[in-house]
């Protein structure tokens, strides 16, 4: 797995995976960026709840569930000094379907976080990391 990232002026660069796939990422006014992209700390975030993400739709799919919704929110906190690293990261799931069951919901939510999500687990090492769930259903 490669990714190459090529500097777009001022402080934003594009990263490009091997697949293609580009995403430019952007500083803040205040440090001479333009705002034209996420920070690469956001990114973070955004790729374990990809990561997760996908893991939990995929095992309720596995496990016959009707789902058809699912929400990830992540909350974060990073350390005062540098680096601004996190040091809390809380994820949320709304997970939305019809009659699903909630000990397969809690358990596909758990088994991400505990196993099968490679960022969270990347992060757990450094970072202090809880999970919940909600369940909505949709009719």
């Amino acid at each position: 797995m490669a990714t190459v990232i090529k500097w777009q002026g001022k402080m934003a660069f594009e990263a490009t995976t091997e697949g293609g796939h580009s995403v430019l990422m952007d500083a803040s006014p205040e440090v001479g960026g333009e705002d034209r992209g996420p920070r690469p700390m956001e990114m973070v975030l955004m790729g374990l709840g990809g990561c997760t993400g996908i893991d939990v739709v995929l095992m309720l799919q596995k496990s016959k569930q009707a789902i058809n919704g699912c929400e990830i929110e992540i909350c974060a906190e990073r350390s005062d000094s540098v680096p601004k690293v996190y040091s809390k990261i809380h994820v949320h799931f709304k997970v939305t379907g019809t009659d699903l069951n909630e000990k397969k919901v809690k358990r596909a939510v758990d088994l991400s976080a505990e196993k099968y999500c490679s960022v969270s687990k990347m992060l757990e090492a450094t970072v202090v990391m809880s999970h919940d769930y909600e369940i909505i259903e949709h009719s």
